[in-house]
């Protein structure tokens, strides 16, 4: 990686200048070759040959002045990223920092106003972080930053089971019967849950994300069974002080069958979702989100140790977050229990 930082800061480049399109020009309408025109204006030839075949243009239609105009209205539109983060070595450095964390760009950029706030240089937005990272030449250095960007989840979609009919959870209570204070996000110590599933099925990551301070627990599972999903969210739960254990909303998954016992056993009530309704665990949802950018979907999490799942969960709530105006989960979750 320090290779790779090396090249981007020593790296020029020179765009062909007006009268250089000019003599350009002027040779193509003599009949000139790629080849001779670059040995003439000392530029390598390829370099003629995509300024002359850029944006449909040919030898015949080829213009000095108008290519002049097209080529510094796309510099334009990078330079400003560009040289923020070309020559800034302390900006690149924070930025790439913050990056390898699994920080979005937009965390990155208000992060910076809050930490420098008098400090100018120290100033970029996330649009220019974003449009450094895509005009960076391709390479592994290119390839290791953009997998360090969010992903764009795939769209989710109904699985088809033959056209046999899920059996209901006993008891269930409705997400329609929740308190008011729960959608309205006045009250903390309301929870949302879901699973991660793993690799063809075989494993699950068990995630739990508070609404009001968006707070995240991850929960290590050795099955998918609705035993050990209760006993495991159960244990996790029972350690959070009294004020922050209110309500749990989850989908209608069999994996919570035995909601009835978690309940008892942690006087949380457990509320369900309608089904095919995702939106209404939207903070779980967007976090399951997040949780993918350190385990993508195909993840064993048989192979991940509790000590890997609970260093992520760390990151995760040491994340300034949009939501909380650029607070982090964990100084919002500390801020409640005061």
């Amino acid at each position: 990686m320090k290779s790779s930082r090396r090249w981007l800061f020593s790296q020029g480049y020179q765009r062909l200048a007006l009268h250089e399109r000019e003599e350009i020009s002027r040779f193509l309408a003599q009949g000139r070759s790629f080849r001779e025109i670059a040995r003439v204006i000392s530029r390598h030839v390829s370099t003629i040959s995509r300024e002359v075949n850029r944006a449909g243009i040919n030898r015949y239609t080829y213009r000095a002045v108008r290519s002049d105009r097209r080529a510094a209205r796309n510099s334009g539109r990078r330079k400003r990223g560009k040289y923020k983060l070309g020559r800034n070595r302390r900006l690149w450095g924070y930025v790439l920092g913050k990056l390898a964390l699994r920080w979005s760009p937009e965390q990155i950029a208000q992060s910076l106003k809050k930490e420098y706030p008098d400090e100018q240089t120290m100033r970029i937005s996330h649009e220019a972080i974003y449009t450094y990272l895509y005009v960076l030449p391709r390479g592994e250095l290119k390839k290791r930053l953009l997998a360090m960007l969010r992903r764009e989840r795939k769209r989710r979609h109904k699985r088809k089971d033959g056209g046999t009919v899920a059996r209901k959870l006993e008891d269930m209570l409705s997400i329609e019967e929740r308190p008011v204070e729960v959608a309205a996000r006045t009250v903390p110590g309301h929870w949302e849950g879901d699973l991660l599933i793993g690799r063809n099925r075989q494993s699950a990551l068990g995630s739990l994300v508070e609404r009001t301070t968006r707070f995240v627990i991850l929960v290590p599972l050795f099955n998918r069974t609705a035993e050990e999903v209760r006993k495991a969210f159960a244990r996790e739960m029972k350690s959070l002080p009294i004020q922050l254990r209110r309500s749990l909303t989850y989908d209608q998954g069999r994996e919570m069958a035995e909601h009835k016992l978690f309940t008892r056993e942690t006087h949380i009530q457990v509320y369900f979702a309608h089904p095919a309704s995702p939106w209404e665990r939207g903070t779980n949802e967007n976090t399951n989100g997040l949780i993918r950018q350190f385990f993508p979907k195909g993840t064993d999490f048989n192979t991940v140790s509790r000590r890997e799942i609970k260093k992520v969960q760390n990151m995760l709530n040491g994340r300034p977050r949009k939501t909380l105006n650029w607070d982090k989960p964990c100084e919002a979750y500390q801020q409640v229990l005061r």
